[in-house]
């Protein structure tokens, strides 16, 4: 699984280590110096980090400015203020956490995961409805959504136990195993937070990483395939079925397939969102500019902020913003291929699927490919408990990258 980049290769093993220490004897001191093992941390990965979060930032105050004069007399800038001061402070922890071993982080991925399902469960009976929805957990002034922790939780615990699993992860009980412990978040966060979003993310990262570590691809392909089928007739019936009955997720299903017609039932915002892309053209209307974030738009700096970024920069801003992920992508898949062991490529993937799950779920809701989901755009969207964990998840990578080691 190791990559090749240039003439860099990752240093594996005793062996390695002293056939180069060999062929380095005899050599001058410079030789030997430029043969010897360096140490690697992916700055290219924090740059990227630092870039989209602090595009991120500028995007909402762009976005939440309007709403924020409404909401807080006149200070328009208490959305950008609590995000900013989160980023900082969240971008600090994930320098320092990079610096510790994920080895030792890894012994903690049991009670971090059944802390998570705990606190899944205790939303339903101590959280906070906020905006029709009951995922919320208030310390005080201080909110806290369990659905983020849980993200973080399955990226960790999952690979942990595949590793312990070792080759009977080449049979079927195994992963059957590994499985239902991550459709058990899953579940939880579906049922007892009403979260269709992050159960379905929770199941997507679960599925990849057994994907990944198991060595037959037939089996999984016709479980996608019988999986697609599945939910095409599902949707397809779903549709069919009146409004009458009061699912708000058969609503969603007729708000994709029609939002004119149920502009009443969340269409509006649908449309509003559309109008707001249709008019970026391809350089959009200017930074600060937007016309549909001045109420037309509700909550647009939250799962909607994609369509804001296209009215005011326009195609070309919103590539600009996409390639940005790709890259950030593109590291995270580097730091996996050259990961010194199979716990610390997973955890880079797992990482990996969950960004590029988010990000291309988002995108889709925005431009109505998909049913709305409440999905936030990684980075960009407010969230002080998105972004928080965002960072974790950073500081794991980062903490993986430091353990590849290169020659020339």
């Amino acid at each position: 699984m190791a990559a090749r980049t240039g003439n860099l290769r990752p240093v594996r093993g005793k062996r390695k280590e002293q056939s180069a220490s060999r062929s380095s004897a005899g050599r001058s001191p410079l030789s030997r110096s430029f043969l010897a093992e360096r140490d690697y941390f992916d700055y290219n990965l924090l740059a990227t980090v630092i870039l989209l979060t602090c595009f991120g930032l500028v995007m909402l105050y762009s976005t939440s400015a309007y709403e924020a004069m409404l909401e807080s007399q006149g200070d328009d800038m208490s959305y950008f203020r609590r995000q900013a001061v989160i980023s900082v402070c969240a971008l600090l922890l994930a320098l320092v956490g990079s610096q510790i071993d994920y080895h030792f982080l890894a012994q903690f991925a049991a009670p971090v995961y059944w802390v998570s399902v705990a606190l899944l469960i205790a939303t339903r009976f101590i959280g906070r409805e906020v905006n029709g929805a009951r995922r919320w957990i208030y310390f005080g002034p201080v909110s806290f959504q369990s659905a983020e922790l849980a993200k973080l939780a399955i990226i960790l615990f999952i690979p942990v136990l595949i590793v312990k699993m070792g080759n009977r992860m080449k049979g079927i009980r195994a992963p059957g195993i590994v499985f239902a412990f991550g459709i058990l978040p899953s579940f939880c966060a579906y049922v007892f937070t009403q979260n269709l979003s992050t159960a379905l993310i929770i199941a997507g990262i679960t599925a990849v990483l057994i994907f990944i570590s198991h060595p037959k691809t037939l089996p999984f392909v016709a479980g996608a395939g019988i999986g697609t089928v599945a939910v095409t007739i599902l949707v397809v019936i779903l549709a069919s079925l009146q409004d009458e009955t009061g699912s708000f997720r058969i609503q969603r299903i007729q708000v994709w397939l029609d939002p004119e017609s149920y502009a009443s039932l969340g269409g509006y915002q649908v449309m509003q969102a559309l109008y707001a892309i249709g008019s970026g053209g391809f350089f959009g209307k200017g930074l600060g500019k937007s016309t549909q974030k001045l109420g037309s738009l509700p909550e647009a700096q939250n799962d909607m902020i994609f369509s804001i970024i296209c009215e005011e920069l326009g195609v070309f801003g919103a590539a600009l913003l996409i390639l940005l992920f790709v890259f950030l992508l593109y590291r995270l898949f580097f730091i996996a291929q050259n990961a010194p062991d199979l716990l610390g490529a997973l955890i880079a993937s797992g990482i990996f699927i969950h960004i590029a799950i988010q990000v291309v779920l988002n995108i889709a809701v925005v431009i109505n490919l998909i049913p709305t989901t409440g999905i936030t755009l990684p980075f960009v969207s407010y969230g002080g408990t998105s972004i928080l964990f965002l960072m974790g998840e950073m500081a794991l990578a980062l903490s993986v990258s430091r353990q590849i080691r290169f020659k020339s």
